[in-house]
């Protein structure tokens, strides 16, 4: 009886040993794979949030600014409504190199382009109010502002201190489609004559740009 007694002891330790030991290898098992779960988890977010901050840091070749920094003071005088700007560095298509140097008769030496986009922002609505460049020809800066006229960037206004206001008034309105030659399409109007040839050929070329880069396909 004695022998029985103690049969029945050892084999119900046995059994409590192996629940326990079951238990604890569920509980070791259930903390490996919240670890597990929690390494995954945590890996995945810092992969999502470091991707995100990349796609929002990445700005290609556009750069945006309150209205200072790379932006001349004589563009942001010029586009006086404009409450931010994106300066734009971009390089000029062999096509458009081949068309300024044909139409204006001047080698072209650098194919890096700025133009300045501008934006006003009015009840919470963002809109683009004008682009602007910068040329120089005989020593003198000046500035041409654009619209777009039907996908075609189109002269608002050219600005230079020192240049007769009747010659920058000829290119009003002009744009892609329109012949600016100076002497048949474009008069000096009191601009020294090397001052006037140089600063036609340089608003053409511009022209020619501003139409590759930001202009609709044309057919011609």
């Amino acid at each position: 009886m004695k022998k029985y007694l103690i049969l029945i002891a050892a084999l119900t330790m046995a059994t409590f040993a192996a629940a326990c030991g079951n238990t604890n290898d569920a509980n070791r098992n259930a903390a490996n794979t919240n670890a597990t779960t929690g390494s995954t988890t945590n890996a995945n977010t810092a992969t999502t949030n470091n991707a995100a901050t990349a796609n929002t840091t990445g700005t290609g070749n556009s750069t945006s600014t309150a209205g200072g920094g790379d932006v001349p003071a004589a563009v942001r005088a010029a586009v006086a409504d404009a409450q931010t700007f994106a300066a734009q560095h971009k390089d000029l298509p062999a096509s458009a190199i081949t068309s300024i140097e044909k139409e204006t008769g001047t080698k072209v030496t650098d194919k890096d382009h700025h133009a300045y986009l501008a934006f006003s922002t009015s009840s919470g609505a963002r809109r683009q109010v004008g682009a602007a460049t910068v040329v120089k020809a005989g020593g003198q800066e000046m500035v041409i502002v654009y619209d777009s006229k039907e996908g075609s960037p189109m002269i608002r206004e050219v600005r230079g201190s020192g240049v007769p206001a009747a010659f920058l008034e000829q290119f009003k309105g002009k744009g892609h489609d329109n012949p600016l030659k100076f002497g048949q399409d474009i008069k000096a109007q009191g601009a020294p004559e090397t001052l006037a040839q140089g600063a036609t050929n340089a608003i053409k070329a511009d022209v020619i740009a501003m139409q590759a880069l930001y202009g609709s396909a044309h057919s011609h």
